[in-house]
């Protein structure tokens, strides 16, 4: 693999970006190293074969660590494991979802306004079931086989969502807890522009703990944050960023109107316990203008191939 398929958020630490959402590794000793998180279905040779320029071929990870278990999270965790035959680690919270026993919340393709947004009544909310692979993070904050690090329960856009933290140089692994692109946009993902923004709308449950989750954050004042969506950020525009985002998450995060801003959904650690109603007209509008856009750009690439 070309060393500008990835790239380096701090020293040990590398990202890659697959179509829309970020994986890392980190490396915790010599060619000793952890994956977080799992990407899109389908793109494990891509990871291993990043893992392989990193670490070396058959260097598999120490553990894979999940920040949350979203779809494009976890879409190559059994192949993965089927390879490398690692744990898996989430918070307690995350387990249901992570062993087959609650789906997520329905995403909420009325907010955010992007086409990402529109297509969210299309992703995937059932949970995976890792079996006695997974296991849950100690309540004390601690990582298996990183050291250095930390977690931290960042709720809202899932209820066991964390986020990892290396406090000698201030590094954060924040997830979807906030990101840095416009995640709604195809335009911004595509673009890359960076903007410290809120959790994907479309998918976030819970905004009261979200916004308490970002603050939380902002207040670790971290040098760089890495997230599950976006390109790394730093320094003073990385804070700046984060202030804006924390004193006024409800302006620049909180949708006007959707399913959850009112009511979250209502989890324990059994899962799911309790969902506001649907917005239904709505929600039928957004996903027939949705569809007419996914046929339209499907001619248009049919067409496309003719010439």
């Amino acid at each position: 693999m070309k060393e500008e398929e990835y790239f380096q958020v701090a020293p040990g630490i590398w990202g890659m970006r697959i179509v829309f959402v970020n994986i890392y590794m980190v490396e915790t000793g010599d060619k000793e190293w952890v994956l977080i998180d799992a990407g899109l279905q389908g793109s494990g040779g891509r990871i291993k074969r990043m893992a392989a320029s990193l670490f070396g071929e058959h260097v598999p990870p120490k553990a894979i660590i999940l920040t949350h278990g979203h779809f494009d999270h976890v879409g190559a965790i059994h192949d993965l494991t089927s390879t490398w035959n690692v744990q898996v680690y989430g918070h307690f919270y995350e387990m249901p979802y992570l062993t087959g026993h609650s789906a997520y919340p329905p995403p909420d393709a009325t907010v955010g306004g992007g086409m990402m947004s529109s297509m969210a009544f299309l992703y995937p909310k059932k949970p995976i079931n890792l079996g006695s692979r997974v296991h849950a993070l100690s309540k004390e904050g601690t990582i298996p086989h990183m050291p250095d690090w930390i977690y931290i329960h960042t709720p809202g856009h899932t209820p066991g969502h964390i986020s990892l933290y290396r406090g000698r140089d201030k590094v954060l692994i924040a997830g979807d807890a906030f990101v840095t692109t416009k995640q709604e946009s195809v335009m911004s993902i595509i673009s890359q522009r960076k903007e410290v923004s809120g959790p994907p709308k479309y998918f976030t449950p819970n905004w009261l703990a979200a916004a308490l989750s970002v603050k939380k954050l902002r207040d670790l004042r971290p040098d760089i944050a890495a997230t599950g969506h976006g390109m790394p950020m730093s320094g003073e525009e990385l804070n700046a960023g984060l202030d804006n985002l924390a004193n006024n998450f409800k302006e620049v995060a909180i949708p006007r109107s959707g399913r959850y801003v009112n009511e979250p959904a209502k989890t324990n650690k059994q899962g799911v316990q309790h969902l506001p109603p649907a917005p239904l007209g709505k929600t039928l509008l957004i996903a027939v203008v949705a569809l007419s856009a996914l046929v339209a750009f499907s001619i248009v690439k049919k067409a496309k191939r003719k010439f």
